[in-house]
Parts: structure tokens; C-alpha cells; sequence
């Protein structure tokens, strides 16, 4: 029988499921630290020791890498459906922190995961109208494919310094520039020797609240 999780637990588990998925591997102990916020892998430890007493996870007898032992998505109820994503809603993001930090996380949506291509792996609070002129409305939220890639031309979540926006990425002449949809709004010029840039997701499509 498979006990409840903690949202913390559940944002672990859905990590490694996530990772297993793409990289044909558990994470390491690091690796889950990293990626989720955590300062030491000591700690990350501790979540994996609790998901495992919980039945979610396993080590391998031989290897003692970890092993999901069933379905890793859960409802907020804690009852399982693996039919359903259930999403992290990422809020303000912190100066220079990572966007799955658990500060971050306001709440956690379920949603149907045939909504949207390719999955997403977590919600956005979008703050603005920048982005209006495809839909994209203050308050709204948007589901985030998460990626370090895009092509030109795609709407995507970038990190410029220690901000977080949402805007259309164009390459032109050896040029790196994110274009709002609102003719407000200038472009903003990336220079790579002088903005630390990253992406840290794809949209995928929004979900605008009653």
C-alpha cells in the first residue's frame, strides 16, 4: 500500500519520473538536490529514504540506483490516477534561484495531460500583458514544456540575469532577442557578454481562471 505524499515528496518523485523518462536513468542524489532546490544531497537523501518507506521507489539490489515502483502522479488528495498530471504552480521566482524552488510553488494543479504538446512539466503565473497579443493575459496561467532549447520563432520561459520572462525568441544576423506581443513593450536585446541568459521552458498553451 502506497502512502500519501508530501507535497515536497511529490515534486521529488515527479522529478525523478521526469528524469528517468528522458535520460533512460535514475538521478543521482546530486542530481535531485540540484534540480529541485535543494543545498545538499543530504537532503535529497532524506526525501528518497521517506518516498521509498512510502512504496514509491526502490533501490536496485544490485546497483542501488532508484527504481518507481508504480504510477507517479497523484491527485492532491493523495488518491492514485495515473491519467492525470499534477503540476507544480510556479509563482514570483526568486533572484537567481531555480524555478521548481519550493518557495516558489504556490499550489499544485491536476490537469489532463492530452490538453497540451509536448507535456508540460509545470505552471506559470504570468505577471503582465506583454504577451497579449497571443493570448497570454495578466494573471493567466501557462503550462511550461521544461527545456534548455527552443527553436526561432517559439514562445518560450527565459531567465535574463535574475529575472524570469515570457516572450518570443528570434535568432537574426547572430543575434539573440525576445519579442513581446504587444507593441508596448520593446525588444530586448541578449548579449551573452553581458546577460547570464538560460531557457528554462517552452509554452505549450494557457489556462485562464474563471
Amino acid at each position: 500500500m502506497q502512502e500519501p505524499l508530501s507535497p515536497r515528496q511529490q515534486q521529488i518523485l515527479d522529478f525523478i519520473a521526469d528524469w528517468a523518462a528522458r535520460e533512460g536513468r535514475p538521478p543521482t542524489l546530486r542530481e535531485i538536490a540540484q534540480q529541485v532546490g535543494l543545498r545538499q544531497h543530504s537532503s535529497a537523501q532524506v526525501h528518497v529514504e521517506a518516498l521509498i518507506r512510502k512504496g514509491w521507489l526502490a533501490r536496485s539490489a544490485q546497483h542501488g540506483s532508484l527504481r518507481l515502483l508504480a504510477a507517479t502522479r497523484t491527485t492532491g488528495s493523495g488518491s492514485n490516477d495515473s491519467a492525470l498530471l499534477y503540476l507544480p504552480l510556479v509563482g514570483r521566482v526568486a533572484a537567481g534561484a531555480p524555478i521548481l524552488s519550493e518557495g516558489h510553488i504556490e499550489a499544485r494543479y491536476t490537469i489532463d495531460p492530452h490538453l497540451f504538446r509536448p507535456r508540460p512539466h509545470y505552471l506559470l503565473r504570468v505577471q503582465g500583458d506583454s504577451m497579449i497579443g497571443v493570448g497570454i493575459r495578466d494573471d493567466d496561467l501557462i503550462a511550461v514544456h521544461r527545456t534548455p532549447t527552443a527553436l526561432d520563432g517559439q514562445i518560450v520561459v527565459a531567465r535574463i540575469d535574475d529575472e524570469i520572462t515570457v516572450k518570443r525568441l528570434r535568432y537574426a544576423d547572430g543575434r539573440l532577442r525576445l519579442l513581446a506581443e504587444n507593441p508596448a513593450y520593446a525588444a530586448i536585446e541578449v548579449d551573452a557578454t553581458h546577460h547570464d541568459f538560460a531557457i528554462e521552458g517552452l509554452y505549450v498553451g494557457v489556462i485562464r481562471r474563471a
